[in-house]
């Protein structure tokens, strides 16, 4: 197991059963981001191959359960699975089904009646889904990587966040956290989010 894992500035914190379900043999933060880097890569081909796009929707339940466990299942046994404890961010895990039917039930609303353009419907998503904190790790990466399926899928090119790591503590990802942030205060605030995912 990574020893002080949870006392890294930027982490959600894991709980000790999901601390012991890493998967490879690893000891510093520096291997296991490495690690999952090489991992949520592979399924970043995945999401972005034009073949899966067509055959797939990012827009259902299934979807996003599949999409995070392809980019942590060689890092995390949980890869995949709802959190089911609470944590520093997201809402009580008992509510994180309905949470998630009720985003996704938004996200087709918008979609079908135009409510706003297919950029701004996969940041409105990406920022929810962010802020449900679904997982017990990995989230924002997760909701990032959707936010870029969705883009493709409608014709557009992938978001750049920023054009740089953001799992990388620093500048860029102090942005990105001050803009979630943001539109976590005010739900119609998502302008500085959408121009921060196309800087």
């Amino acid at each position: 197991m990574l020893p002080n894992l949870n006392q890294i500035p930027g982490n959600t914190s894991l709980d000790p059963d999901e601390l012991e379900q890493l998967i490879p043999s690893l000891s510093t933060k520096g291997e296991l981001n490495e690690w999952e880097r090489k991992n949520i890569l592979e399924a970043t081909e995945w999401a972005m191959n034009r073949r899966v796009l067509k055959r797939q929707d990012p827009l259902v339940e299934r979807y996003l359960r599949e999409l995070h466990r392809r980019m942590f299942d060689q890092t995390w046994r949980w890869a995949g699975r709802y959190r089911k404890s609470n944590k520093n961010l997201g809402v009580p895990f008992h509510e994180i089904l309905n949470r998630i039917a009720g985003l996704l039930g938004d996200v087709h609303y918008w979609t079908e009646h135009r409510i706003f353009d297919s950029d701004e419907i996969a940041i409105r998503l990406h920022h929810r889904l962010v802020w449900i904190h679904p997982f017990p790790n990995g989230n924002g990466r997760h909701a990032r990587l959707l936010a870029d399926a969705i883009a493709v899928k409608n014709g557009r090119e992938s978001f750049t966040w920023g054009s740089k790591n953001l799992t990388d503590i620093g500048i860029v990802r102090e942005e990105y956290i001050r803009c979630l942030k943001a539109a976590d205060a005010d739900n119609e605030n998502i302008q500085g989010l959408l121009e921060f995912a196309r800087s």
